[in-house]
């Protein structure tokens, strides 16, 4: 079923979020109601939303959905208490008025079904009018709150007593309080702002959960707690080793609520105000302290999945050393070193096993294969997994390598493996090596990682990468959804080579599903490479939208159209054609030649009517000045010394130079080469001040680091960037 179209009101509320225009809202809405994907929309209508980005039109994304299910929830509602006989056109009105899901459900709480409650259990015993009584009689200072509630005592039966009738009535005050919308808000409101969050260490847990004693006595307010902290926490909770509260004023808030309903100090009043203490103890306060204790976790888990989006962004776009013949080495000890050679395109030449380091340490044997086999095939680089033994075979490979005359020729480079071993086992794996032991593929991808690490770690669940803030902690949908779409960004940003691209990198290019990447292979290697984009349009199940929106990602290189090479969008040819035309020039004389370029007046192309102007304009004089251009950064390695490889051989104050690992809210992970990466914490980042690490560093990042302090025992590197 369509999402039904988006109201004013809600637009309004999204440009003010997004800090944007209503037309831009309602242009981005339109695309994506047709079908048109983020990655599309922001490259090639740029026009239509004047100019929005990915992140700006992933906000509109996710906020088109959640009005449409709160629009959605809202019919159901009407329609639930309609049913109900009470739906009044004031509460019709408030519920249309609604704009979060949150106070939506607090106009439904006295409407919704719920199992037998004590309120409901007093109603059933005839009670409600006593309850009435004593608000109605609650001024009168005379009124005795005992006399009124023996008339409905029933001796031997439900109501035995004075003392019972009251209770019942005070009970069905407590549902009243616990479901008035507007007390709800206010206390809701007075939880965010003033709300304590106090943690103790749960009773007999105190030796067990050693690793949580910093918050065996915690106390901070809720809204100031730092995400990491937060979700800490509540892992203790979850696992029995803390009791966590988030509290207020009990007193003050209970004065409030009574002063709310005007309730005075008389016989009457108080025993209302006992009924208000009753339901803010019992009802109101753990449902609105939940709520907030939930919005809490949600915005720390929505900072933790930030910041893994932001680290495997920059994992997958780490710089690509090229297509050029790689030999990859998977460490190890008394299983030997995985070995594999790959052509340019990630093709498997040759795979081996050498045993060069202890307990075999046949250096002479290992030596002989390797040389043999970077001369066979010609191999411009050496990838090393950085997992177990990976100094040891560095050291060895570079041994081998200059003894075969070729160390000026080939370079060594240690590669992160992180989901190396993942992938080996994997069904990818099997099936694009369907031959090849497991042992063997981790290698294979090792050699490709280093050739293009975003085609290879297309592959991997992004979870398994190893760049992740408390993953486990936060929901495994969202979390999943959100990195899909970092690699879906990342993906479309570089660009797909049609005729080498795997299924896995194929299916996260715009408009493409898993089945249409697996079709374009088949086709691909059923017959001869793709010789123009629009050939994707005869492969099964690719349609015209879904062309449309993935044509402008994919390239094709040495194409007979120089155009399909570049990010220029085959709706847009004719134009460039025109251009060419112009200058009294050929496109393909024109595609890659920036004195041409600059010839061209693009103000003379804008045409509104066909959706071309200055944003379009710009974009295709880019891609003519430079044609395909790969967004990543050169290709970079770390420097490592040969005689710092464990941790026993660092020293304080080494200068040393390390590959960013990992980046937290709290600091920086680097590894430097001694198989333990070492720490630097937010405040060693930068002689300034730093709020967020990324402002400084990024995963895959070279950086120098000077040895601050290490923990040979627990194994803990401390290191600073300050200075350096």
């Amino acid at each position: 079923m369509a999402s039904p179209k988006l109201n004013d009101d809600h637009a309004q509320l999204i440009a003010r979020e997004v800090g944007c225009k209503m037309g831009q809202i309602r242009a981005a809405a339109e695309l994506l109601d047709e079908g048109a994907t983020v990655p599309f929309i922001a490259r090639y209508r740029k026009e239509a939303t004047d100019g929005l980005e990915d992140a700006q039109l992933e906000i509109i994304a996710d906020k088109r959905a959640y009005f449409s299910d709160l629009v959605a929830r809202q019919e159901a509602i009407l329609a639930s208490v309609e049913e109900q006989g009470k739906l009044t056109g004031k509460l019709a009105a408030e519920i249309r008025a609604t704009t979060t899901k949150q106070a939506l459900e607090d106009l439904y709480l006295p409407f919704k079904r719920k199992r037998r409650t004590k309120a409901q259990v007093a109603r059933e015993r005839g009670l409600e009018p006593l309850t009435g009584a004593l608000i109605n009689r609650r001024r009168d200072r005379h009124a005795d709150p005992r006399a009124l509630a023996r008339p409905f005592v029933n001796p031997g039966k439900e109501v035995p007593d004075v003392d019972a009738a009251l209770e019942g009535a005070g009970h069905i005050v407590a549902e009243r309080v616990n479901e008035d919308p507007d007390i709800r808000s206010a206390l809701r409101g007075i939880v965010q702002r003033e709300g304590m969050l106090v943690v103790k260490v749960a009773k007999g847990k105190q030796d067990e959960g050693q690793n949580y004693r910093d918050y065996f006595d915690h106390k901070e307010p809720g809204r100031l707690i730092k995400a990491h902290r937060l979700l800490a926490i509540l892992r203790g909770e979850r696992e029995g080793f803390l009791k966590v509260d988030l509290a207020v004023d009990d007193d003050r808030q209970v004065e409030g609520i009574a002063r709310h309903i005007d309730v005075p100090h008389t016989p009457c009043g108080e025993q209302l105000r006992l009924a208000v203490r009753d339901g803010y103890k019992r009802l109101l306060k753990p449902s609105i302290a939940n709520e907030v204790r939930g919005q809490l976790k949600d915005k720390a888990e929505d900072e933790a999945i930030s910041v893994f989006r932001a680290n495997l962004d920059a994992l997958l776009l780490q710089s690509p050393l090229g297509q050029v013949a790689v030999m990859g080495l998977d460490p190890g000890y008394r299983t030997g070193c995985k070995l594999a050679v790959v052509d340019g395109t990630g093709k498997v030449l040759d795979t081996s096993v050498i045993y060069p380091v202890p307990p075999k340490s046949d250096v002479q044997g290992a030596t002989r294969t390797v040389e043999r086999l970077l001369r066979r095939y010609r191999v411009q680089a050496v990838a090393i997994g950085n997992g177990t033994a990976s100094r040891e075979t560095e050291q060895f490979a570079r041994g081998a390598v200059k003894e075969a005359g070729l160390g000026n020729e080939v370079t060594v480079v240690i590669v992160p493996e992180t989901g190396a071993s993942v992938y080996s086992a994997s069904a990818l794996a099997r099936q694009e090596l369907p031959d090849m032991d497991v042992s063997l593929r981790g290698a294979v991808s090792i050699a490709r990682r280093l050739q293009d690490p975003l085609a290879e770690l297309v592959k991997i669940e992004p979870a398994s990468l190893g760049v992740g803030q408390y993953q486990h902690d936060v929901n495994a949908r969202r979390l999943a959804e959100e990195l899909d779409r970092t690699v879906e960004s990342a993906v479309n940003r570089v660009g797909v080579e049609l005729n080498s691209a795997s299924p896995a990198l194929l299916r996260r290019v715009s408009g493409l599903s898993e089945r249409m990447a697996n079709n374009i292979v088949s086709t691909r290697d059923s017959g001869a490479p793709y010789a123009t984009r629009r050939q994707v349009l005869k492969v099964a199940g690719v349609g015209p939208k879904s062309f449309e929106q993935a044509a402008g990602f994919l390239r094709i290189r040495g194409a007979k159209n120089p155009l399909d090479a570049t990010g220029v969008h085959p709706e847009r040819y004719k134009l460039v054609e025109a251009m060419a035309r112009r200058l009294g020039v050929s496109v393909a004389s024109l595609v890659g030649d920036p004195a041409q370029v600059a010839r061209l007046d693009f103000a003379q192309f804008i045409d509104e009517s066909q959706g071309v102007g200055r944003y379009t304009l710009d974009d295709i004089r880019a891609e003519l000045e430079r044609p395909g251009r790969d967004p990543r950064p050169r290709f970079e390695a770390p420097t490592w010394r040969d005689d710092i490889t464990s941790i026993d051989d660092l020293e304080t104050d080494m200068v040393l130079e390390g590959r960013v690992s990992n980046v937290a809210n709290f600091g920086a992970f680097v590894d430097i080469g001694v198989k333990r990466d070492g720490m630097v914490h937010l405040s060693q980042l930068s002689d300034h001040w730093v709020e967020d690490p990324r402002e400084v560093v990024k995963v895959g990042q070279i950086v120098k680091v000077r040895v601050m302090d290490v923990d040979r025992e627990r194994g803990r590197i401390s290191l600073s960037m300050k200075g350096l």
